[in-house]
C-alpha cells in the first residue's frame, strides 16, 4: 500500500489533524473517566472497555504514529503532558494507555515491510511489550521460531499484537537481545495478576508455543537505544530517532507523577472539608505546612521530568552514554520522590485512606509497585551514572 492510499484509508489528512494542546485537553477530560471507573478496574483486574474505548474514540493511540499512516506523529513533550493528564485519573489504566501509546512507537521502528503491513487497516495496533528477554529461539531459513513464557505483559488484555523481547545469535556470534511482533492470535494468556498494587493493568502471562516469525518483524534493542532503528530511516520526524530508554522511562513515571498530583489535590480537598463541616478534626498548622510542601514538591518533579524531556528532544540519536545515564537515574530519582509525596500526604489524611474503596489508598498502592518497575531501581541507576561520570566502561542494555 503507498503512503497515500494509507492515509486516505485511514480518513487522514493534515487539515483533521489535532494540535497538542487539543490532545492535552482530551486527555485530561478522559482522566474523569479514568478516576470514576478505577475501582472497577481494580476489581476486574484489567482496564474497563469502557475506558479503552473512550481512549479509541479519542484517538489517544494514534499520538505517535507516523502521519503516513495517518497517525498524529506527536512529539514527547506531547506525550508527556498527554500521559501526565491521563495518570491523574488512574495510575493502573494510564500506565496500559501510556504504553499503549510508547509501543505503538515501537512499531514505527520496525523494517518499513512488517510497518505497511501492520498500518495497513489502522494507524495504530495496541500491543503489550515483554522487556525481558525469557524466551527460547531458534534461527529458521526466512526468519525465527519462538517459544516461551514473558510476565509484565501489560496491555495484553486488549491487544491486537505482542512484543516479546529474546535473544538472538547474530552472525558474528554475538547474543543480543530484540523485540519481535506476533499477532495476539498467535499466544495464549495465563491470569496470574493477583497483587497489591496496580491491580487495573491486567499485566497477565503470555504463552508462545513455537510459532515462526518473519525476520522483518524483528527489531535490534541496540538499535532503539542509540536512536538508529529501520523506522528511523523511514520516517523523517525525529520522534523516531529518539533512544528507546527515556521513551519507555517516561511511559512508566507519568503515573506516578499524576498520582502524586492527584493525592495533593485530594488532601486539598479534605482539608476544605473539614475547615466547611466543622468535624471533630480542625485543620491545624501542621495540615497546612504539609499540604503546601506536598504541592512545591510536585511541582519541583514536574520540573524535572519536563527538563529530561526537553533534553531528550534536543539530543536524540546524538545522546552519549553519559547523557544516557543520567536520564534513567532523573527518572528514578522522580519516581521515588513521587512515591516519598503520597506516603507523606496519605500519613496527614487520615484512617479513611486505608479503605480499599479510597482513591488515597489505592494511589498508596499502586505507587509502591510501580517503584518496583527494573527502570526504577534508584541503587542501580545512581551507581551507573556515577560511574559513568567517572568515565568508566558501563554495563548492560537498559541504559
Amino acid at each position: 500500500m503507498t503512503a497515500k492510499a494509507a492515509v486516505l484509508q485511514n480518513g487522514v489528512d493534515s487539515k483533521s489533524v489535532p494540535t497538542s494542546a487539543e490532545m492535552i485537553e482530551r486527555a485530561r477530560d478522559l482522566s474523569k473517566l479514568l478516576a470514576a471507573q478505577a475501582g472497577e478496574a481494580e476489581k476486574l483486574r484489567r482496564p474497563t472497555d469502557d475506558v479503552i474505548q473512550a481512549l479509541k474514540d479519542a484517538e489517544i493511540f494514534k499520538l505517535m504514529s507516523p502521519k503516513k499512516y495517518g497517525g498524529f506523529e506527536m512529539d514527547l513533550d506531547t506525550f508527556f503532558e498527554v500521559g501526565l493528564a491521563l495518570s491523574e485519573g488512574d495510575a493502573s489504566m494510564a500506565w496500559v494507555a501510556n504504553f499503549y501509546i510508547e509501543h505503538v512507537w515501537i512499531f514505527c521502528l520496525f523494517p518499513e515491510q512488517f510497518q505497511d503491513e501492520l498500518f495497513a487497516d489502522n494507524s495504530y495496533a495496541l500491543a503489550p511489550a515483554m522487556l525481558s528477554p525469557t524466551g527460547q529461539v531458534t534461527k529458521e531459513e526466512g526468519g525465527f521460531r519462538l517459544s516461551g513464557r514473558w510476565s509484565w505483559s501489560t496491555g495484553i488484555m486488549h491487544a491486537d499484537w505482542v512484543l516479546p523481547a529474546a535473544i538472538v545469535t547474530g552472525e558474528d556470534g554475538k547474543r543480543a537481545p530484540v523485540f519481535f511482533a506476533l499477532p495476539r492470535s498467535e499466544v495464549e494468556v495465563e491470569d496470574v495478576w493477583f497483587v497489591d498494587g496496580m491491580q487495573g493493568t491486567g499485566s497477565n502471562d503470555v504463552l508462545i508455543k513455537d510459532k515462526f516469525i518473519p525476520e522483518h518483524r524483528m527489531l535490534s534493542f541496540k538499535a532503539m537505544i542509540e536512536g538508529e532503528a529501520p523506522g528511523a530511516k523511514v520516517h523523517p520526524s525525529p520522534v523516531y530517532k529518539t533512544p528507546m530508554l527515556p521513551t519507555l522511562g517516561l511511559a512508566a513515571a507519568m503515573p506516578a507523577l499524576g498520582q502524586a498530583r492527584a493525592c495533593v489535590r485530594m488532601f486539598q480537598e479534605r482539608l476544605h472539608d473539614r475547615m466547611e463541616n466543622h468535624g471533630t478534626r480542625r485543620v491545624g498548622t501542621a495540615s497546612k505546612m504539609r499540604l503546601a510542601h506536598a504541592e512545591v514538591r510536585v511541582d519541583q518533579i514536574y520540573l524535572l521530568l519536563r527538563n529530561l524531556v526537553e533534553d531528550v528532544m534536543e539530543l536524540r540519536e546524538n545522546a552519549t552514554r553519559l547523557d544516557r545515564t543520567r536520564w534513567a537515574t532523573q527518572l528514578a530519582f522522580a519516581v521515588d520522590q513521587c512515591k516519598s509525596v503520597i506516603a507523606y500526604v496519605c500519613e496527614a489524611a487520615g484512617a479513611s485512606g486505608h479503605f480499599q474503596s479510597s482513591p488515597l489508598g489505592r494511589a498508596a498502592r499502586d505507587i509502591n509497585t510501580v517503584g518496583a518497575h527494573i527502570v526504577f531501581d534508584l541503587d542501580a541507576r545512581l551507581e551507573l551514572h556515577g560511574a559513568a561520570m567517572l568515565g568508566e566502561e558501563i554495563p548492560g542494555i537498559l541504559v
